[in-house]
């Protein structure tokens, strides 16, 4: 994924993001709704396997389904396509939750090492007795 930095536009005050393929700005979009790939292709009328597609970038949504995602993403179609306009804006929490979950993830990987770490040093003093 591109590494993008939202610029102000200094005309509009809005914001640009056009470093993202419009795939990234779908699922970034979608993700920020707290939408799954599969409710949202539901409420779109479309299989999970074309959305997917859309935000691989493998296919892009016809106009009538971009007009559609758009609202249904709360973005402009304008935004999806090429970047311009008001981005998605996840809620605090959800950040939180994500920073939480990342924290939780980093602290099972050091259970697992030290679990690991445990049975090593239990294996050599049993070697030794």
């Amino acid at each position: 994924m591109n590494i993008t930095y939202l610029k102000e536009l200094p005309e509009t005050g809005m914001t640009e993001c056009s470093d993202y393929t419009i795939g990234e700005r779908i699922c970034r979009a979608r993700d920020a709704t707290g939408l799954s790939t599969a409710q949202l292709a539901r409420r779109l009328g479309v299989k999970s396997s074309t959305l997917q597609g859309w935000e691989s970038d493998r296919s892009e949504p016809r106009s009538n389904k971009l007009v559609l995602l758009a609202g249904l993403l709360n973005v402009s179609p304008t935004w999806l396509l090429v970047g311009r306009g008001a981005s998605p804006v996840m809620d605090e929490t959800a950040s939180e939750i994500e920073l939480l979950r990342q924290s939780l993830d980093k602290v099972l990987k050091q259970a697992a090492t030290l679990t690991e770490e445990l049975a090593r040093l239990k294996a050599q003093v049993d070697d030794l007795t």
